[in-house]
């Protein structure tokens, strides 16, 4: 067990550098006997485990009463290691063969059979290309097309006229897909029917009061 004038001792020689070599008594269990480093004290108000001692790879708080001052030229003692297990053997793997039935004497005016072909192993079948994917798309008043091969990004999204938006819409033979595009097509004519018959409405009064304007002059 250390004493208080050991611990002050300690404290001292941490102080310059040095880290007091101190050996484990039975109270420290499994490690009695075993030698190590003091590498710092922490405050004794807060546990009574406040001797850190290195041994080995770890630092491990102790007690006064599981220390002791090691005697002089004391080596540091490594912690005993299990010793390495035995290799385990590899199992064996054993293939039955069925021994073949003694084949009969072939007549001596046959011919002998030609021994069987080996079999070959098949060669793997080569990977086919990644899927191919064509987008057709209509929002906020415009048609675009995009196309993709697995991950990879073809062509991204790019306008196209209603015309084609509808001609590519009749190769594919889904129903309800080309009554939903023509009554796209048809609202977006009707709009701009409309808006044309604002404009030459605007249009014609320009020209009545234009022609009104030169008649004054």
């Amino acid at each position: 067990m250390l004493s208080a004038g050991e611990l002050d001792g300690f404290r001292g020689a941490l102080a310059q550098g040095r880290k007091p070599k101190v050996v484990f008594t039975d109270a420290a269990g499994q490690v009695a006997g075993q030698v190590g480093q003091v590498v710092g004290l922490t405050d004794p108000a807060e546990s009574d485990d406040f001797v850190v001692v290195r041994f080995g790879r770890d630092e491990l708080p102790f007690s006064p009463g599981e220390l002791a001052v090691a005697p002089k030229g004391a080596p540091p003692r490594k912690a005993a290691e299990p010793p390495p297990e035995p290799p385990r053997p590899e199992p064996e793997f054993v293939i039955d063969k069925p021994v073949p039935a003694p084949r009969p004497a072939p007549p001596p005016a046959t011919p002998a059979p030609a021994p069987a072909a080996r079999a070959k192993k098949a060669a793997p079948k080569p990977k086919g290309p990644s899927g191919l994917t064509v987008t057709l798309a209509y929002a906020e008043g415009e048609w675009t097309v995009a196309a993709q091969q697995g991950a990879k990004v073809l062509a991204k999204p790019y306008v196209v006229r209603p015309a084609e938006a509808l001609r590519m819409v009749g190769l594919v033979d889904v129903p309800g897909v080309q009554e939903a595009v023509e009554a796209i097509l048809a609202a977006e004519r009707a709009e701009a029917e409309e808006q044309a018959r604002r404009l030459r409405a605007e249009l014609a009064e320009i020209e009545a009061r234009l022609a009104e304007l030169r008649e004054a002059g």
